[in-house]
């Protein structure tokens, strides 16, 4: 009996060995990718673990273009780039070409419901002056308080032109009659950041918008020491959102909508290549992985080596989950 035993496991080693063989394990070998990436920096970790997969399954990977969210989604549409994993939807809806579906595919999202949207402000300010919305930023004492270069209006570190973000807001200002006392800072959005994050470690307040997943809300935590803070009642279109932690109200209207963050590929390159768009169609991330990679990269470890060794530990972390992506993309192949 022993001896049957031995025999049949001798037999399935050979069975799962000849099965290996049998798979392709390099299905992408011979074609070369065209991806694209965000010009934000906290949306480099996807695209750079999406790009070790598909190494992995022997495609050759260019070098990602660093390409605002209007010029990806046309480029993927005219088939200049097959891909890219910084979709936002439904934020980014408008700024898709028309007819976009004919050639363009909107994967199921990466993170479901990852994008937190909305406006934050020192915790130290809001229980000063009694923060609760933007309509405060009308009061004198609230906007001197914000004035950080004395041009009389509240400074807010906004959006750089081109993002969705920066219509909304621009949308806000005229809907809550802002304009004359808040003026959005619109350079980049890191260097905006790290800008009005000096003068907060100095004692000076601060309000600004970000989104999740975001290191700056590693940097600056809600509820301790910043806080989500509503848009105006009147003319608010957006639906209020509950358990947010760090809001100055529950729920919380944060004048912006919740979103999904998607892998976008243009269609004939799905197609093409069975096993990518198998792979592409399994991958997810949570918002923590993705934060607090973030959280690194703002602490210096941005380079494209230190991703790349970002992805390594991520990937040993979770090597059962991205063997079976890998496995799932092989079988797909064709």
């Amino acid at each position: 009996m022993k001896l049957m035993k031995l025999t049949l496991a001798a037999i399935c080693a050979v069975l799962i060995a000849s099965s290996a063989l049998a798979m392709d394990m390099k299905p992408g070998k011979g074609v070369t990718l065209k991806p694209a990436r965000a010009t934000w920096n906290t949306g480099f970790f996807q695209e750079a673990l999406v790009r070790r997969g598909l190494e992995e399954l022997g495609y050759t990977v260019k070098k990602p273009k660093d390409l605002q969210n209007p010029i990806a989604y046309k480029s993927i549409y005219l088939g200049d780039i097959d891909y890219w994993c910084n979709g936002n939807f439904p934020l980014h809806d408008a700024q898709l070409p028309k007819n976009f579906e004919k050639r363009g595919v909107i994967l199921d999202p990466i993170i479901k419901a990852g994008g937190m949207q909305g406006y934050l402000v020192s915790k130290k300010e809001v229980e000063k002056f009694g923060i609760k919305s933007l309509d405060d930023f009308k009061r004198p004492e609230v906007k001197k308080a914000f004035d950080l270069n004395g041009d009389g209006k509240a400074d807010l570190t906004a959006c750089p032109p081109g993002w969705g973000c920066e219509k909304v807001i621009a949308r806000h200002m005229e809907v809550y009659d802002l304009a004359d006392h808040i003026k959005p800072i619109k350079a980049s959005y890191e260097a905006g950041m790290a800008s009005a994050l000096g003068a907060y470690k100095s004692g000076k307040p601060i309000f600004f918008y970000t989104w999740t997943p975001n290191w700056t809300v590693f940097k600056v935590k809600p509820g301790k020491d910043v806080m989500w803070i509503n848009v105006p009642a009147e003319g608010d279109t957006e639906a209020a959102v509950s358990g947010i932690e760090g809001a100055v109200s529950d729920p919380l209207r944060p004048g912006f909508v919740v979103y999904d963050i998607t892998v976008v590929a243009n269609k004939k390159f799905l197609e093409k290549n069975t096993a990518a768009a198998a792979f592409l169609k399994s991958f997810r991330l949570t918002i923590g992985d993705v934060s607090a990679q973030n959280t690194r990269m703002n602490a210096g470890e941005k380079s494209d080596k230190d991703i790349a060794k970002h992805v390594d530990e991520w990937i040993a972390k979770h090597q059962d989950k991205w063997n079976g992506w890998l496995d799932a993309a092989r079988k797909a192949a064709k």
